[in-house]
């Protein structure tokens, strides 16, 4: 099989040519699209369910809401373990599902069964929600608003949340690669009524009073239409409160022989905050408001950074002059970092395995079609790396060793030249006598180069194995270096006889080069040690061994 293919790679060099440009295109396209990140994401498949509960303690909050929704969806299929935080206000369930399990399809069983857990939480304490669909790894961008220097006391703590709120993170809402935007830092803004008990007992109405007066008069209602012909007109009742002064107007109690009682008469009307639990500064001075965007899972990082440095430019624009947007961190600062140490370990080991092929093939040609072979299974396993969904990164791709990929194509290529060295014939070779020449000499060795590939990937097969964070972690480093050794091995069979074939010397001066003598002064080194290393070879056996257990013996 292996000498079919190389016969037909030689003897078909027009389609083997073709055959690589096609795999440069792929493999270039295949990169451009390709998910690019700083490591491997290691979250495991998980779903969050979060529940507000801000009068709640902690014990409650055990009582009345994890525990009837951990109940709730213990039967589910496929489901790995659950975790629970209750806390004053607040319960955080983490449900870990299979790794195989689509995510949605996981949403979407557990908000089935929250509808059970919803009606055995009592009414009002609160309702469950899902979490984004997102990872650990998902805060790519976080940035804080905050006034410029000389407007820190133009704009309170509630001026900027409101801007944060209402204008930032809801124009980030719908970048595509978001799953949600979160807003920390500064004052809640609140419509305020501080009831008055004296005035309440003085006038005679209640605390459920004061609710049902708020609830109804702050809402629109629709009614039927009134046909004029041509026309239709539509009825609508106009009734949310727009400011301060229509909360103080709103009718409490309406007696027929009295006059009516507003909220102003019984209550304070005026804005306020939400409880705050923690707070913001601008370098230990300034009150800020910040945000994080996380994002979906899955989706690629630097082009989700991207798109929301694009989307800032033109919040900015909605924010007053004064007030800026300040990212302070940047996953795309770090993915750029990760990556440019990834370019140049694979810019700088490229280099030193193409300087070590031309010194001991002592042949410039044959060095750069070796190394050629290089690019050419970075291209493959790119290609093969999208098409599995293997990210680029600094575990996939820094683990590359082009010493493995160039092994097959060093002996193939060697081959070649140690054949047309100890040519008797000393004459210049015609194009078809160099490809049966080539052909010879690589069916000859490629069994051996073939098989030498294919025990190194053997070698990566354990880590494949490995699941959970571990095989998150290393499996990306596994399945990219196996791409690129069979890409290698592939181009072994067919793009380098080819090129050597073609482009090759035809004739060799037989003259010793500086790689002629170099190998000649080593041989000269190696040859008496390995003599004599045969000779003891029981003593060299023994010590091998005494040192291997001494190695391996604990401290």
């Amino acid at each position: 099989m292996l000498d079919k293919i190389i016969h037909f790679s030689i003897n078909n060099k027009f389609i083997i040519g073709l055959m690589t440009l096609f795999l440069i295109i792929w493999g270039v396209w295949s990169a451009s699209k390709l998910p690019i990140d700083a490591v491997p994401d290691i979250t495991n498949n998980q779903v969050q369910i979060i529940t507000l509960c801000p009068t709640l303690a902690g014990q409650e909050v055990e009582q009345l809401v994890t525990f009837p929704i951990e109940q709730s969806i213990a039967n589910l299929p496929d489901l790995e373990e659950t975790r629970s935080i209750s806390r004053f206000g607040l319960s955080v369930i983490t449900v870990v599902f299979d790794d195989d399990v689509n995510i949605y399809f996981a949403r979407q069983l557990i908000s089935e069964r929250l509808k059970e857990a919803i009606d055995q939480i009592p009414q009002g304490i609160g309702t469950p929600k899902l979490g984004p669909v997102s990872t650990g790894l998902g805060e790519v961008y976080q940035y804080i608003l905050h006034p410029k220097k000389g407007s820190e006391n133009k704009y309170s703590a509630m001026d900027l949340r409101s801007m944060q709120d209402w204008i930032v993170a809801r124009q980030l809402n719908g970048t595509p690669g978001i799953a949600e935007v979160n807003s920390f830092g500064g004052k809640l803004k609140q419509y305020e009524v501080g009831v008055n008990p004296n005035r309440l007992k003085a006038m005679n109405v209640t605390i459920p009073d004061i609710f049902n007066a708020l609830e109804k008069n702050n809402q629109n209602t629709g009614g039927a239409y009134i046909d004029k012909k041509p026309s239709a007109y539509f009825i609508r009742g106009v009734g949310l409160v727009t400011s301060l002064e229509d909360v103080k107007n709103i009718v409490v109690k309406s007696n027929p022989n009295s006059v009516p009682i507003f909220i102003k008469d019984v209550a304070e009307v005026q804005f306020g905050s939400a409880v705050r639990y923690g707070a913001i500064t601008y370098n230990g001075k300034v009150d800020a408001v910040g945000g994080i965007v996380m994002m979906l899972k899955g989706a690629n990082s630097s082009d989700v950074v991207q798109r929301v440095k694009d989307k800032m430019l033109i919040i900015q624009k909605s924010l007053p002059d004064d007030v800026i947007v300040e990212p302070f961190i940047d996953r795309s600062i770090f993915v750029k970092r990760a990556i440019s140490t990834v370019e140049k370990n694979l810019l700088e080991g490229a280099i030193i395995v193409i300087f070590v092929l031309v010194l001991f093939l002592g042949n410039l040609r044959a060095g750069l079609i070796v190394a050629s072979a290089i690019p050419l299974s970075m291209l493959f396993a790119l290609a093969l790396m999208r098409i599995f969904g293997v990210s680029a990164n600094l575990m996939s791709l820094g683990a590359i060793d082009f010493g493995l990929i160039v092994d097959g194509a060093v002996i193939i290529v060697e081959s070649s030249l140690y054949f047309l060295e100890h040519n008797k014939s000393k004459k210049r070779l015609t194009q078809l006598e160099m490809d049966v020449a080539v052909e010879n000499s690589a069916k000859k060795m490629m069994s051996s180069a073939s098989f030498g590939q294919i025990i190194i990937m053997i070698v990566y097969f354990p880590i494949l194995s490995l699941v959970g964070i571990e095989g998150k972690m290393f499996g990306p480093m596994a399945k990219t270096v196996s791409f690129a050794i069979l890409g290698a091995m592939l181009l072994s069979l067919t793009y380098i006889p080819m090129m050597s074939a073609l482009f090759l010397p035809k004739h060799i001066s037989h003259k010793k080069t500086f790689s002629d003598k170099m190998m000649d002064y080593l041989y000269s080194k190696y040859e008496p040690l390995l003599v004599k290393a045969i000779e003891i070879k029981y003593k060299v056996v023994a010590l091998t061994v005494a040192l291997l257990v001494a190695n391996s013996s604990p401290v």
